[in-house]
């Protein structure tokens, strides 16, 4: 058997022989940043300025020096004032996870100011959870500072996250600070057009910027994972990078926002006719012009049907009726039956012009296209129960296969715009697709 000696020598050589691994770059010298001593431990911070005449996509970003901010935040239902674009803090996470709770934590925070003439944006990592602290403690000053936060679907997410994370930690979080979600007016002015209401699509959609090589953010979770695990900070950079243009993104969101309602001269009649519907509960007459406008322009179908017939709900109610039944007219020439046009203008002819003839001659087209069309039968019910009360004001007699009971008479119209207790119609389910 060898002795100790010869097994100390044969372990020497295995040893001298194995190439030593360099030991991994830390996660601050891959991303270009640095480490912020907070005095609650140290935070990874990544710096970065931009000009204002920076474009991200179709406008520069000193766009939104320019915004309205007391209207866009009247339109976008904000509580408390908006006023100064230097106030303004453009937040954005990136987390372990998306069910929030306790469980969850932030580990990547962006955030940017307008500062003179440039944007900054400032990125707080924390290289494992017992960093919590120190991100918290910088991102303290950086909530009193602000006078408004502005967010993408953060009032659903990410500052509750941070709200939770901040009473964790028993430190106080601001909640009388206004908050500027764009997410709901991004809804008002989209939803109907484009597939969804995320914040990638407004980007190639809206500001006309497509990301290459962009980490999708349900893999960042399992990167942070990974990184704690092996400490390769290598693939973070895509997570920064990506973090960077959604911050980046809200500040281009806002501006977007700012030209629209101050000139709308410029807009695609698909998002002239979401801007009346972001218009329409502040300033109806300024919604009711865009609306017009966007349908003089060439507003594609489906969107053309509903803005028609929301817009012939207003004119309705403030009885202009010539105006209210052009639109039910060309709404009802629409290639897929919708039985609210019809109903209207037949209620028209009936009480408004006392034309019966010409009321019976509009219901009778809509029943025979609704039967062709394979509409539900209350549609039909309710289209056959008014055909037979017209013909019996109109002199003639009861046809017998009309059901009398109450609930047939009373059967809602499917898809029949509300009354004006419920307020105008919005668009049918199938085209209201805008999630985030």
């Amino acid at each position: 058997m060898p002795g100790l000696d010869e097994l100390r020598r044969v372990i020497r050589r295995i040893e001298t022989a194995r190439a030593s691994r360099p030991a991994a770059d830390p996660v601050e010298r891959v991303v270009d940043g640095e480490l912020l001593d907070t005095g609650q431990g140290q935070v990874v911070v990544v710096r970065r300025e931009y000009p204002l005449a920076h474009r991200h996509g179709g406008g520069p970003l000193g766009d939104v020096r320019d915004a309205p901010l007391p209207l866009l935040a009247q339109v976008a239902r904000v509580d408390g004032p908006i006023g100064d674009p230097e106030g303004l803090l453009f937040l954005d996470t990136e987390t372990t996870g998306l069910a929030g709770g306790t469980g969850t934590y932030a580990f990547l925070v962006g955030a940017a100011f307008v500062e003179g003439a440039r944007v900054v944006v400032n990125q707080y990592f924390m290289r494992d959870f017992d960093d919590e602290p120190a991100l918290l403690a910088a991102l303290e000053p950086l909530l009193t500072r602000a006078t408004a936060v502005v967010t993408f679907n953060g009032a659903g997410f990410d500052l509750p996250l941070l709200e939770t994370r901040f009473v964790l930690a028993r430190r106080r979080w601001p909640a009388t600070l206004p908050h500027l979600d764009l997410l709901r007016p991004a809804r008002r002015v989209w939803t109907g057009w484009l597939s969804d209401c995320r914040l990638s699509t407004l980007e190639n959609a809206v500001l006309g910027l497509a990301r290459e090589d962009d980490v999708p953010g349900a893999f960042i979770p399992l990167i942070y994972f990974d990184y704690l695990r092996s400490r390769r900070a290598a693939p973070l950079r895509r997570v920064f990078e990506h973090n960077r243009a959604d911050v980046l993104t809200l500040v281009a969101l806002v501006g977007w926002f700012g030209r629209a309602l101050a000139a709308a001269a410029d807009l695609r009649p698909e998002e002239m006719a979401g801007l009346g519907r972001l218009w329409e509960p502040v300033d109806l007459e300024r919604g009711l012009a865009c609306y017009r406008a966007a349908l003089a322009g060439g507003l594609p179908e489906p969107v053309a049907r509903w803005a028609r017939l929301r817009l012939a709900w207003w004119e309705k109610r403030a009885a202009r009726w010539e105006a209210a039944r052009c639109l039910w007219e060309a709404a009802r020439t629409h290639e897929v039956f919708d039985p609210r046009p019809w109903e209207e203008l037949a209620k028209y002819h009936e009480h408004r012009a006392r034309d019966l003839a010409a009321a019976r001659a509009v219901v009778e087209d809509a029943l025979g296209l609704a039967r062709a069309a394979g509409a539900a039968g209350r549609v039909l019910d309710a289209f056959a129960y008014r055909l037979d009360r017209l013909k019996r004001k109109s002199g003639g007699p009861r046809d017998p296969t009309i059901g009398a009971s109450r609930q047939s008479r009373d059967a809602p119209l499917a898809r029949v715009a509300p009354g004006p207790r419920q307020g105008p119609p919005t668009a049918p389910r199938s085209e209201r697709r805008g999630e985030a």
